[in-house]
C-alpha cells in the first residue's frame, strides 16, 4: 500500500503518460498505413488510366525497376513501371522528367506499348503558368491526348516536333516552350523504349 500520496499521483501520472505515448504510436502508425494505401491506389488509377487494368494481370505498381538516363529521360533515377499479361510484357510505364518546361521541371507518366506506341501521357506534377502553359493537364485541355497511339514511325521522327518548328504536334497561343519540351521527352521516351525496351522486363524479372 503506498502511502505517499504525492509518489502515488506520479505513478499515475506516469501510467497516463505512457499510456498515452502508446495511443500516439498506434495512430501514427494507422496514418500512415491509411496514407500510403491512398498513395499507392492513386499511382494505380493513373497507370491504369495508360494501361487498363483488363490488359494486364499482374501487379503493375510493384512491378517496377529503376533505370538512369537523364540525357533523355529527364531525371537522376526513373522509375518504370511494367504491366504484364500471363507473364508477357503489354506496356512499360515511364516516370519521365520534362526538365526545361517554361516554369521548372515537369514530372510525366509515359506508357509505351511493347510494339513501340504509345498508351497515353498524362502530366503529373508542373508549375506552369495557369491558363497558359497549364493546359498540358488533361482537367484542362484534350492536348495531352494527342499523344495516344503515337511512335516513332506515326509520325516519322524528324515530324516530333511542335508546328511552329515544322512538327505536328499543336502549340499553346502564348506558351511554345512548354509543348515543345513535353514533345520532345515524350520522343527521347519512345527512342529510350526502342534502344533498351525489353531488357527492362527481363531486368525486372531476374
Amino acid at each position: 500500500m503506498i502511502k505517499h500520496p504525492i509518489a502515488l499521483a506520479g505513478i499515475v501520472l506516469f501510467l497516463f503518460a505512457v499510456a498515452g505515448v502508446g495511443l500516439v504510436a498506434v495512430v501514427n502508425d494507422q496514418t500512415k498505413t491509411r496514407i500510403a494505401a491512398n498513395e499507392r491506389q492513386a499511382l494505380l488509377d493513373q497507370l491504369n488510366a495508360l494501361v487498363p487494368a483488363n490488359t494486364i494481370d499482374n501487379d503493375i505498381v510493384s512491378d517496377v525497376v529503376s533505370v538512369s538516363d537523364p540525357e533523355r529521360l529527364g531525371g537522376k533515377e526513373t522509375q518504370v513501371y511494367l504491366g504484364r499479361k500471363a507473364g508477357k510484357p503489354v506496356a512499360a510505364v515511364f516516370t519521365s522528367i520534362v526538365p526545361d518546361g517554361y516554369s521548372g521541371p515537369i514530372k510525366m507518366l509515359v506508357a509505351v506499348r511493347t510494339d513501340g506506341s504509345l498508351g497515353g501521357v498524362r502530366v503529373v506534377s508542373h508549375k506552369e503558368t495557369p491558363g497558359l502553359g497549364d493546359k498540358v493537364e488533361e482537367r484542362k485541355s484534350d492536348w495531352i491526348y494527342s499523344f495516344e497511339n503515337m511512335s516513332l514511325e506515326n509520325p516519322p521522327l524528324a515530324k516530333w516536333k511542335v508546328k511552329k518548328d515544322g512538327g505536328v504536334f499543336d502549340q499553346f497561343t502564348g506558351a511554345t516552350i512548354t509543348p515543345r519540351s513535353i514533345v520532345h521527352t515524350v520522343k527521347n521516351t519512345l527512342i529510350y523504349f526502342r534502344d533498351h525496351g525489353m531488357s527492362l522486363f527481363q531486368k525486372a524479372g531476374a
